[in-house]
């Protein structure tokens, strides 16, 4: 006789012998129960933010800025003022259209770099220390955000930009292009004849120290602290990785919550410049004042005091072009006022300033076909190359340059004027 279908459904389970486990089928959880419990997570998730408590944006940033005085020693005020909130920043990386780089630089080692950077470490998201690393495992750890967007922290670059090093055209690439959101790296990828080209996204927020100086496209592309040796009378405490960095990491999480919370007013910030702060400073300052406003109190003021402060400190150290230092002195000088001068007093007076770099090119005084090569680089008001012309004198017809042919590289290169006491004189 056929067992009935409801005797056979209620039969007592079996209990098996002692010391064996009977086998159950495993408990599956369909793919739409799954859904339904990330969406349940996401919803309390977001309820217990809603439900916790407002963060005083101004605060947090006085609390980072203590945390970093604790343990740093910065040349100015302006300086504690820029490395805050580049911490801050580095949490609201995807609200702006570009990152400033921070690099911390000084002529001699001991000067508390590796330590500013180690700081930072604590206080900024997905911190990456690197030393020395190689162009290939920066593109892999900045285009692989599976674990989020790493911060990276560049220590020793003198070892990679330095002069006793060699071109690092790629890492220089990769920095250059991570300046911007929109920045990525092409490379190619796969094996013999079977090859691709492959774009690696390079936007990530980057902090560096060296030793002397850095090229010129990441310095104009940076936020720079002159960092120097304590003085007896500066006093730091010793930072203590094991009792510090839970001190440092609980203020990160505290500017990762406040940075949700502002993320939209940021996003559509069109920050207020200093006066003079313009095109590539503008850019590299925006995304630090957009900060300094959605936090409020008196940060707005002290970013835009630091800002003018620290743009104008990097214009007036700038080692990077050479042309623009030859114009300067040109202009403000030799000519100083005069609408011609012969070529042999040009160089006559640019040899003779005593902190200027002309007496020393490469081991000789500037000569005339340096001084035409440099200033064949740049153009006269009508677009053409300026270069030297006859100059009519008393003792005859000689070579040298018009006022006139310079005055448009002048107005669009120089910094504002300064006054002279001894104007220059030519020879008519």
């Amino acid at each position: 006789m056929p067992l009935r279908p409801d005797r056979h459904r209620h039969r007592p389970r079996p209990r098996g012998r002692p010391g064996h486990r009977v086998r159950r089928p495993p408990i599956r959880l369909h793919r739409c129960s799954r859904r339904t419990h990330r969406k349940e997570e996401r919803r309390m998730t977001d309820s217990n933010q809603a439900a916790a408590p407002s963060i005083d944006g101004a605060a947090l940033l006085n609390e980072v800025e203590a945390f970093h005085r604790r343990f740093n020693v910065f040349p100015t005020e302006a300086a504690y003022v820029a490395v805050t909130l580049w911490d801050a920043h580095a949490h609201l990386l995807d609200a702006f259209e570009s990152t400033p780089r921070l690099a911390f630089l000084s002529p001699e080692p001991g000067s508390g770099k590796t330590r500013a950077l180690e700081i930072c470490g604590t206080l900024v998201p997905q911190p990456m220390v690197a030393v020395n690393a190689s162009p290939a495992a920066l593109f892999r750890a900045v285009s692989g955000m599976e674990d989020g967007r790493p911060t990276i922290l560049f220590d020793e670059i003198d070892t990679v930009f330095g002069p006793k090093a060699k071109d690092n055209e790629e890492l220089r690439g990769l920095l250059n292009a991570g300046h911007r959101r929109t920045g990525v790296s092409y490379r190619c990828v796969g094996d013999g004849g079977n090859q691709s080209v492959q774009a690696f996204p390079s936007y990530a927020a980057v902090a560096v120290a060296g030793l002397g100086w850095l090229p010129d496209t990441i310095l104009t592309r940076s936020v720079i602290i002159r960092m120097r040796r304590r003085a007896p009378n500066e006093t730091v405490e010793s930072f203590r990785s094991r009792i510090h960095e839970p001190q440092g990491r609980a203020l990160r999480q505290q500017l990762a919550v406040w940075a949700d919370t502002v993320r939209d007013q940021v996003q559509d910030a069109f920050p207020e410049m200093p006066e003079g702060v313009s095109d590539r400073p503008a850019d590299v300052w925006e995304p630090l004042l957009a900060i300094a406003d959605a936090a409020g109190g008196d940060w707005p003021e002290r970013a835009r005091e630091a800002c003018a402060e620290l743009v104008a400190a990097a214009t007036v150290g700038d080692k990077a072009s050479l042309g623009i230092r030859l114009l300067t002195d040109l202009r403000d000088v030799v000519f100083n006022g005069a609408d011609r001068m012969p070529t042999a007093q040009i160089l006559a007076a640019l040899n003779a300033l005593d902190e200027a770099p002309w007496a020393d090119m490469g081991g000789k005084p500037l000569d005339s076909r340096q001084l035409a090569k440099r200033l064949g680089e740049y153009v006269t008001a009508d677009n053409t190359p300026i270069k030297a012309r006859n100059i009519r004198t008393g003792a005859g017809v000689v070579k040298g340059y018009y006022a006139a042919d310079l005055h448009d590289a002048w107005k669009r290169y120089c910094p504002t004027p300064t006054e002279s006491a001894t104007p220059a004189t030519t020879t008519d």
